[in-house]
């Protein structure tokens, strides 16, 4: 077994653990991603007052409940459509709340440049998943680019726990900019494709 590997599953345990005890007692997938969603609004809340570590722990758990949801819901045989929907939904509220705690403490500590920046990373955080929704109504797939959710909030994390949220907005915003704009082009490059093949 490799060293990652090791670490995957001494993680994995207490994961388990608690993925078992929720089957156990039937506790719908729904609302364990409702519970999650709370839990990254108190996260939110922490960052607004500038406890930084304090939100890094709080996202840790959070998270948590954002990573059995899913596995819950196979266990239990509650797979559903809106299950996929309301997870969907949910993860874009956490991801703004963060963001909106961020631009509260900035504005209170008249810091404008912050704020914008942490404006303009939320943006094109929010634009990196609607591309890829938009995309995937008229093509199967649109995945690329490397700015997606776990590694907004891998850098969230670290930058709550490192003390340095600006310059995590700087490389979330920058990142998310590359993100959607490969989509777009992916998007219109998979379109025009199957249209030149039929005029040839």
């Amino acid at each position: 077994m490799t060293f990652t590997g090791l670490i995957g599953r001494i993680c994995m345990f207490p994961l388990q653990l608690i993925i078992n005890l929720c089957v156990r007692f039937r506790i719908h997938p729904n609302i364990l991603t409702g519970i999650g969603v709370l839990i990254n609004v108190a996260a939110a809340i922490q960052l607004a007052l500038g406890h930084f570590i304090t939100a890094g722990v709080i996202m840790i758990v959070a998270n948590i409940f954002d990573f059995i949801d899913g596995k819950v819901a196979r266990e239990i045989q509650e797979v559903s459509e809106f299950g996929g929907f309301w997870d969907s939904v949910v993860d874009r509220f956490s991801d703004i709340a963060l963001f909106i705690g961020l631009i509260y403490l900035y504005s209170r500590l008249g810091r404008t440049d912050y704020v914008m920046i942490t404006a303009l990373a939320m943006m094109f955080a929010i634009m990196t998943s609607y591309t890829r929704a938009r995309a995937e109504s008229l093509i199967a797939k649109c995945k690329v680019g490397f700015m997606e959710r776990p590694e907004r909030i891998v850098l969230f994390m670290i930058g709550a726990f490192t003390n340095r949220m600006a310059a995590v907005m700087w490389v979330i915003g920058v990142l998310s900019v590359f993100t959607v704009a490969d989509r777009i082009i992916y998007t219109y490059m998979m379109l025009r494709t199957p249209r030149e093949k039929v005029a040839v």
